[in-house]
């Protein structure tokens, strides 16, 4: 099968600017779209998002360039490229842009190209998306064990003004049963938390992932009381049936220091591990994510350590970035036991898989993930998170760009149980 038309576009995105969006028509008659996501809060060592930097249009962040670069570069260079070889397919956009950070062509480019030409082959093959990058890429995920909800119900740092240092406080299902029965309970305690929040005067208001965004909240512990609380009213038991989840995006609040505003407070490395250190007996933990800055590799080690000693997840985002490269580095290091997964984070989606398949040999969980600053409808990355066994799916709880992979994944649920 080959490209018959291709056609690059702006749409919006959920954070109000714009994102690429990209239509493949293969000779079958085929048809796949993708939109890209992109991050409010992003590491420095990410696939490059390209904007026009024109501050008469979209306040610069247009990407007029990276949908001339689709239609004036890439299509040239893949049109007669079978879409059936996506690693071949992905290998070229990689060697046409020619940089580490896909920054002459634009992760942004490169990735909607990418996903659409899957999500193309995959239709005209007839097979579920999921399907088809198990066939393709030779993957052998368990169908029995489902990704789980891991739902962002209280949010800070750059997704919220005016709450918490950082970034996104979960609740995990804990359970392996019915993918719908977990995002049923993960949702109830969301809205149990509402009336928590309420009387405690906090704030109802929303952040970027459609989870609650308190301002006024008196510290960062706080959170935490708070969900263990919603989980009990909400009929579960804490460390049961759900437990909780926390993506701090250190990186945001390091300057030298650690500097958590709320608290009016500066720690080094050793004292902010020591602060968290409190908690991890407390509160009924299943992961903590990027609680440290992206390139404090040493602090990195030493709260692995503690956390594998606890038995919770230390899960890489901004330190992995989804990158080959970063990853076996955190391996070599033992300073990570999961990663996050987020194709806009590398630009391809043949190197999203292989990070995903070298995680998966080395005994790493993987947890793929939304953006908070400007997600997409596109739900790829739920039939992604089930082709590579993801252990579970990060979103929000509310918004459609969110529950839009919440209602995918319990549309592949219903395909395999019948």
């Amino acid at each position: 099968m080959k490209i018959a038309k291709l056609v690059a576009y702006e749409v919006l995105a959920s954070g109000g600017y714009p994102t690429v969006e990209v239509k493949v028509t293969l000779d079958t008659g085929a048809i796949g779209i993708a939109s890209v996501p992109y991050g409010a809060s992003a590491g420095k060592h990410e696939a490059v998002v390209l904007t026009d930097q024109d501050k008469t249009r979209w306040n610069g962040n247009g990407v007029l360039k990276a949908v001339d670069n689709i239609l004036n570069t890439i299509v040239p260079a893949i049109k007669d490229i079978p879409t059936e070889n996506q690693i071949d397919l992905d290998t070229q956009l990689i060697q046409l842009d020619g940089t580490l950070d896909k920054a002459k062509l634009g992760g942004n480019a490169i990735l909607a190209v990418s996903l659409a030409v899957a999500r193309a082959t995959a239709n005209a093959k007839r097979l579920p998306l999921y399907r088809y990058l198990i066939e393709t890429y030779h993957l052998e995920p368990d169908l029995n064990k489902l990704p789980q909800p891991m739902t962002v119900i209280i949010e800070g740092g750059k997704h919220a003004d005016e709450s918490t240092d950082f970034q996104e406080f979960c609740v995990v299902a804990k359970e392996q049963g019915s993918v719908a029965e977990n995002v049923r309970r993960c949702l109830e305690t969301y809205h149990q938390l509402k009336g928590i929040l309420k009387e405690n005067k906090l704030s109802t208001n929303g952040g970027n992932e459609g989870a609650f965004a308190p301002n006024g909240i008196p510290t960062n512990e706080k959170p935490l009381e708070f969900i263990v609380e919603a989980i009990k009213r909400a009929g579960y038991t804490p460390g049961g049936e759900l437990g909780i989840a926390i993506d701090a995006a250190a990186s945001e609040f390091y300057n030298g220091n650690y500097e958590l505003k709320l608290e009016n407070r500066q720690f080094t490395s050793d004292e902010l591990i020591a602060y968290y250190s409190e908690w991890l007996d407390k509160y009924p933990f299943v992961s903590l994510e990027d609680m440290l800055a992206e390139d404090d590799w040493e602090g990195w080690v030493k709260l692995n350590q503690i956390l594998k000693a606890k038995g919770i997840k230390h899960i890489g985002d901004d330190l992995t970035v989804t990158n080959i490269g970063r990853l076996r580095k955190a391996i070599e290091n033992d300073a990570i036991s999961g990663i996050i997964i987020k194709p806009n984070q590398i630009g391809t989606l043949s190197e999203t898989i292989a990070c995903c398949q070298i995680a998966n040999e080395h005994g790493l969980i993987t947890i793929t993930s939304h953006r908070g600053g400007g997600e997409t409808n596109d739900h790829f990355i739920a039939d992604l998170a089930v082709a590579v066994g993801s252990a579970y799916v990060k979103v929000g709880p509310t918004r459609g760009e969110r529950v839009s992979k919440y209602n995918r994944l319990m549309e592949i649920e219903r395909e395999l149980r019948g």
